[in-house]
């Protein structure tokens, strides 16, 4: 890890009320009296007047925040200065930092030394980064549930681990003495099992954290100029798809992401689906049916004028264009019902595909424990180890004693205990400048 002292704007670039700057290292303490004149008392906010080192002139007036490692975010000295937030102040200020011998940070990289000092895990560091990047409460939510439960749970596994293989190097010495090891055996078998079992158990949650992390995917389906696009349209409130009379418009999916009633949702446009000879068109049907295959809700619009059978499974009628009648017919008064000419019928649909999603994704939201492929790859690996464990002979125990240590390895790779370059790169390179 890098020794120099780092900045950074840690609010959105642009003018503003306020602006942020974080600085981070062994030179913050210098830069802020060179800036400032004097330190203000460690976690006390403190107004103070910042001046250009090089001629003292006033650059602003605004609020100081210094907080002395490793009682900090990163563990390192850390300052904040909270200033007004017009273009001009934040660039002399930065400029000034920069001339003070400081580095600009990069992405991440504040977060970065919080993992290097102790102060966060990976685990950690991934559900921060999910925090940041959630647009619905749905989504904060998850990214603290699952960083709670996963850090619980990887604890309650190393534990376990360790009183494993205390018994495997008991048996191993005991081997000797049939009773007393044909009795320390079977427990640890049943011990290694039982932990097997609760990793799978974690790995079994990992679709619904990645349901919840990218949202309910709802497709739009039906034949050509039943209005998908301007139902889609519609519902985003801008326009997204183009929209024709001429059929097979629509030649590819179009994603969508709405925020509906704090639930995450996706909504595709897809293809309008019949038969053709058109070879482009063909792909486009293909990938509406791949879509609708794996999407958590189909909505299988029927224009009013002209109403069709789903050819999709499962579907949820909706009946389009209801302007272009006097009334629904009988037998459809239980169907949903739309115009995006009118705006009639939206309202409904929009409470439906929120109750939709809201029954999606809260189905077990408060026992996820994982949410990324990352997490996921490494409770895989240790549970591989441990029904390897499990195989080998009473005859071979160092081999078990083994597989017990690489099981041991991955849990630690999991909150980052063991640092792996390629991971933190990909990891932190996610994070915005200033974080």
């Amino acid at each position: 890890m890098a020794d120099d002292t780092i900045f950074a704007l840690s609010t959105g670039s642009g003018a503003s009320g306020i602006a942020i700057i974080r600085v981070s290292g062994r030179q913050s303490c210098r830069a802020l009296l060179a800036l400032c004149g004097d330190l203000p008392p460690p976690r006390h906010a403190a107004l103070r007047t910042i001046r250009d080192p090089a001629d003292g002139h006033e650059i602003d007036s605004g609020v100081i925040l210094f907080f002395p490692g490793p009682a900090s975010f990163t563990g390192e000295d850390l300052v904040e200065f909270q200033v007004h937030g017009s273009i001009a102040v934040v660039r002399h200020l930065m400029r000034c930092l920069s001339e003070l011998g400081l580095r600009a940070a990069e992405a991440g990289e504040f977060s970065q030394r919080a993992f290097f000092h102790g102060k966060m895990d990976l685990v950690d560091i991934e559900a921060l980064g999910d925090l940041l990047r959630a647009e619905t409460e749905a989504q904060a939510r998850l990214s603290q549930v699952y960083r709670r439960n996963l850090q619980t749970s990887a604890k309650v596994w190393r534990q376990a681990l360790v009183d494993i293989s205390a018994l495997t190097e008991a048996y191993i010495d005991f081997s000797d003495e049939g009773d007393v090891a044909a009795s320390v055996d079977s427990q640890t078998e049943q011990e290694i099992r039982a932990l097997a079992v609760d990793i799978e158990r974690a790995l079994s949650t990992l679709d619904q954290g990645e349901r919840i992390r990218r949202g309910c995917r709802i497709v739009i389906a039906g034949p050509p100029n039943a209005g998908k696009s301007s139902l889609i349209n519609a519902l985003a409130a801008r326009d997204v798809a183009i929209t024709s009379p001429i059929p097979g418009t629509t030649r590819d999916t179009i994603e969508v992401h709405l925020d509906l009633k704090g639930f995450p949702v996706v909504l595709i446009d897809t293809a309008g689906l019949r038969e053709s000879v058109d070879p482009i068109e063909n792909l486009g049907i293909q990938r509406a049916l791949s879509a609708a295959a794996s999407a958590d809700l189909v909505l299988w619009l029927s224009p009013s004028d002209h109403l069709t059978t789903p050819a999709i499974d499962g579907a949820l009628i909706v009946q389009t264009k209801i302007d272009l009648i006097d009334s629904l017919p009988e037998h459809n008064k239980n169907h949903l019902a739309v115009s995006t000419t009118t705006g009639r019928g939206l309202e409904d649909l929009i409470e439906v595909l929120g109750r939709h999603a809201r029954s999606v994704l809260e189905r077990g939201a408060d026992n996820v424990l994982v949410a990324h492929e990352r997490q996921a790859s490494e409770l895989r690996h240790a549970a591989g180890a441990l029904y390897r464990a499990l195989a080998v002979s009473s005859e071979a125990l160092e081999i078990r004693a083994e597989e017990l240590r690489i099981v041991g390895r991955y849990l630690d790779r999991l909150t980052g205990r063991i640092e792996y370059d390629e991971v933190l790169g990909t990891i932190f390179s996610r994070f915005c400048i200033g974080k």
